[in-house]
């Protein structure tokens, strides 16, 4: 994806790109970070994303794919991020991207998903990663990009979140995550994104 953005696509070696990503492949569908590793939904979605930028979803059992991420949606909506059952709102955008992306959105429980996301809205507009959780940036993007993703956006405080988003710059120029903390090249890209799925 990084060569893609530099506007070289064709720099590396695509088949053999493809030829690793099935080599890391499970058979209950999910993807490890390489070979021999546990599935988890971050290395799925980065295989998926890679695989479809090549047009070669063919190439895996998205079938598969899908049943991983739906075995992994709990009773209350939200994802774990593997069979540890770690509960994380990025493992909500992780799950509804992945399945954007198969065009399988209706695989799992959607508005159940939504209704997590929203339980981790604070009283200052951001997000956390479990009900109760501090808002941060790197949260406030995965939930409004899965809010996003399933025309869910409506729900947001715009105001309140643009607000919140513009208190993460500090007075060297830097954004940070949330508040008190140092500012983290990271954030500014977050911010930019973010600003992009609800600005008119």
């Amino acid at each position: 994806m990084a060569v893609s953005l530099l506007g070289e696509p064709d720099a590396l070696d695509k088949e053999g790109v493809v030829a690793f990503i099935k080599s890391c492949q499970h058979p209950n569908g999910g993807f490890g970070g390489n070979v021999d590793h546990d599935p988890h939904l971050i290395y799925t979605l980065s295989a998926v994303q890679v695989l479809a930028m090549y047009d070669r979803l063919d190439a895996v059992d998205t079938g598969k794919i899908v049943e991983f991420v739906q075995s992994l949606q709990k009773e209350d909506g939200s994802f774990a991020g593997d069979k540890w059952s770690e509960i994380d709102t990025r493992f909500s955008y992780i799950a509804l991207s992945i399945l954007s992306l198969l065009h399988k959105l209706d695989a799992v429980d959607v508005e159940r998903a939504v209704q997590f996301i929203l339980s981790c809205r604070n009283f200052d507009g951001g997000f956390g990663s479990v009900p109760g959780a501090e808002s941060h940036a790197g949260q406030v993007f995965c939930c409004v990009g899965a809010l996003a993703i399933v025309d869910q956006v409506h729900h947001i405080d715009q105001e309140l979140l643009a607000w919140w988003i513009s208190e993460r710059q500090v007075p060297g120029g830097g954004l940070n995550g949330r508040p008190e903390k140092k500012e983290d090249v990271c954030y500014s890209w977050v911010k930019k994104k973010e600003k992009h799925f609800f600005c008119k």
